[in-house]
C-alpha cells in the first residue's frame, strides 16, 4: 500500500563556483598554471594584469554617472558555503553595480610577479623518443615498416616496456592503415628496434630485456652463455633467488653462478628510465620552505601564475547604461563576467588555503623543520582541520600532490602525516620514524642471511618499538623492500 509523507532535511549543496574552487584547490602550481591559460582561451572577459588605481576611479566615476537599475533576484535556495562564502547564481538577475562591489572584478593573486622571470624561453631537450626516431629512420625499413616501427615506439611506457599486447597492437595497426603486416614481420620490426639505443626498449618483459643486452654484449663468455640459459630455462628460480635449483639445473657450481650474475647485475632492466619517453619529468615544490632569524618563512610557488582582471573595456562597456544590448547578449556577457569573478576569487582563496594549512604543518612538525630526520611527530588530517577549521576533505585536496622544498630536501606534504606507534615507555612516535630504522637495520644485514620479518620484528622489540610482524611486513612492503629469500645475494 502506497503511502504519502512528510519529511524533512538538511542537505548541502555546492554551488558551481565552491565546487570550481575544490577542484582549483586540489591542482598542483603546474597544472594550474594551465587551468589558467585554458580560462584565458575560454573567457574574453579575463585577462592578465593588476587593476590599477585610475581604473578603479573610472569605475567609481561610472557608477556615479549611471543609476543603478535593480533587477529582481530569481530562486532563494540557501547554499552552504565553503571557507570564504561565494555567491553567485547564472539565472540571478541584480545590477552591474551590486556585482562590482567589494572586489571591483579583480584580484592580484601573485605578489611576487616577475615578468622577466616568467617570459624566460624554456631550453630546448631532445627526449629518448626523439633519439629513438631518428635510428628508426637510419634502419633498412620500407614505408610501412618504418611506421610501425614507429607506432611500437609510441607504446613504449616510462620505464621502456612495450606492455601493450603486441598482436592486438599488429592488427589495429593493419586495421587503421589499411596493411597487412604479418606475425613474422612484425616480430622482426620489433627484434630491430629492441636493438637500437639503449638496448632491450621496447621489451615485453624482463627477461626479454635482459635477454636482448645479453645478446648484444661484444665479448661470448661462458659466464654470459650461463647467464643466457639462467634466463631461458631457470627464469622462475632467477627472480625467486633459488640459487641451488639454478645449480642443480644448470649443472654448473657456485663460482660459475656468481659469475653469471655479476653480468646480468650489469644490465639495464629500465631502459626507458631516466630519460623520459615524453620529456624529463621534474618535481615542481608548492611551497619553499626557509628559516630566518628563527622564524620560518613560507613562500607559495605561484610565480607562473599571473595576476588576473576582469577586462576593463568590457567592464565600461557593461556598466554603461546608454549602451544597448539584446537580450542573450546581455546574459553571455553576464555570465562570463560572473565566472571571471568566480575563477579569480577561486585562486585567490586557494592561496590563502594552501598557505594555511602549510602554516599549521610547520607548527605540528617544527622539530622536523629544525633538525630533520629522525624528529618527525604523529599527525593526521584531522589534527590540521580542527587547528584552521575546515573540512578534513580540504586538508586532503591540499595535500594531495603537492611538494614542498625544505633545508633537508623536497617533500611531498604527505611526508608529514603519519599514524603513532606507541613505545614501551609509553612514548609515541610517528611510524615514519620506525620505517626509517626498519630500513636501517635491512641495510646492515648480512645479504648472505638476510634477515626474515619476524627477526626484524624481535630486533625492533629489543629497540623499544612493541609492533607486530604483519606491521613489520606492512612497512617493508610499503617502502618496496623485497622478503628476506628475494634479498638474498650471493658474495
Amino acid at each position: 500500500m502506497l503511502r504519502l509523507t512528510q519529511s524533512q532535511k538538511l542537505q548541502q549543496k555546492l554551488s558551481p563556483a565552491q565546487v570550481q574552487y575544490l577542484q582549483i584547490l586540489q591542482l598542483p602550481v603546474i597544472q594550474l598554471e594551465q587551468a589558467i591559460k585554458d580560462e584565458l582561451e575560454l573567457n574574453p572577459l579575463l585577462e592578465e594584469g593588476m587593476e590599477m588605481e585610475e581604473d578603479i576611479n573610472e569605475q567609481m566615476e561610472l557608477r556615479q554617472e549611471e543609476a543603478p537599475e535593480k533587477d529582481s533576484a530569481a530562486g532563494d535556495d540557501d547554499e552552504v558555503g565553503i571557507g570564504e562564502e561565494m555567491h553567485g547564481n547564472a539565472d540571478d538577475e541584480y545590477s552591474w553595480e551590486e556585482f562590482f562591489e567589494n572586489n571591483e572584478g579583480s584580484s592580484t593573486v601573485n605578489s611576487y610577479w616577475d615578468d622577466e622571470e616568467y617570459d624566460s624561453p624554456m631550453p630546448a631537450t631532445t627526449t629518448l623518443r626523439d633519439t629513438i626516431e631518428q635510428q628508426i629512420l637510419m634502419l633498412d625499413l620500407t614505408d610501412d615498416q618504418r611506421e610501425f616501427a614507429g607506432e611500437i615506439l609510441w607504446n613504449i611506457d616510462d620505464d621502456g616496456y612495450l606492455r601493450t599486447d603486441f598482436d592486438v597492437l599488429r592488427r589495429r595497426f593493419n586495421e587503421e592503415r589499411g596493411l597487412d603486416i604479418e606475425e613474422e614481420e612484425a616480430e622482426s620490426i620489433l627484434h630491430r628496434v629492441q636493438r637500437l639505443e639503449p638496448p632491450g626498449i621496447a621489451a615485453r618483459d624482463l627477461r626479454e630485456c635482459l635477454l636482448v643486452q645479453l645478446d648484444l654484449l661484444p665479448n661470448v663468455s661462458t659466464p654470459r652463455i650461463i647467464a643466457m640459459r639462467m634466463l631461458n630455462e631457470a627464469y622462475d628460480a632467477f627472480t625467486k633467488k633459488q640459487f641451488s635449483i639454478i645449480m642443480r639445473k644448470l649443472h654448473i657450481d657456485e663460482d660459475m653462478l656468481k659469475r653469471a650474475f655479476e653480468i646480468i647485475r650489469g644490465l639495464n632492466p629500465k631502459p626507458g628510465e631516466g630519460e623520459s619517453i615524453e620529456s624529463t619529468n621534474w618535481i615542481i615544490p608548492d611551497f619553499f620552505v626557509q628559516k630566518e632569524d628563527g622564524e620560518f618563512i613560507i613562500t607559495l610557488n605561484d610565480r607562473g601564475v599571473p595576476p588576473l582582471r576582469v577586462n576593463k573595456a568590457y567592464k565600461s562597456m557593461l556598466l554603461n547604461r546608454k549602451k544597448q544590448f539584446s537580450k542573450d547578449t546581455r546574459q553571455f556577457l553576464r555570465s562570463k563576467m560572473e565566472a571571471a569573478k568566480w575563477f579569480i576569487d577561486s585562486i585567490q582563496q586557494r592561496r590563502n588555503t594552501m598557505l594555511a594549512v602549510m602554516h599549521s604543518i610547520i607548527e605540528h612538525q617544527r622539530d622536523w623543520f629544525e633538525h630533520g630526520m629522525g624528529h618527525l611527530k604523529p599527525l593526521i588530517y584531522k589534527d590540521i582541520a580542527e587547528d584552521i577549521e575546515m573540512d578534513i576533505s580540504t586538508i586532503s585536496r591540499v595535500v594531495n600532490r603537492k611538494y614542498v622544498q625544505t633545508d633537508w630536501g623536497v617533500y611531498e606534504l604527505r611526508y608529514f602525516f603519519s599514524e603513532a606507534i606507541t613505545m614501551e615507555d609509553g612514548e609515541k612516535i610517528a611510524n615514519k620514524e620506525v620505517m626509517v630504522i626498519l630500513q636501517t637495520v635491512i641495510k646492515g644485514e648480512n645479504p648472505r642471511k638476510p634477515y626474515s620479518d619476524q627477526a626484524l620484528t624481535n630486533m625492533l622489540k629489543e629497540k623499544g618499538y612493541n609492533i607486530a610482524r604483519r606491521t613489520v611486513s606492512k612497512y617493508r612492503e610499503a617502502m618496496g623492500i623485497p622478503v628476506a629469500r628475494l634479498r638474498k645475494q650471493l658474495k
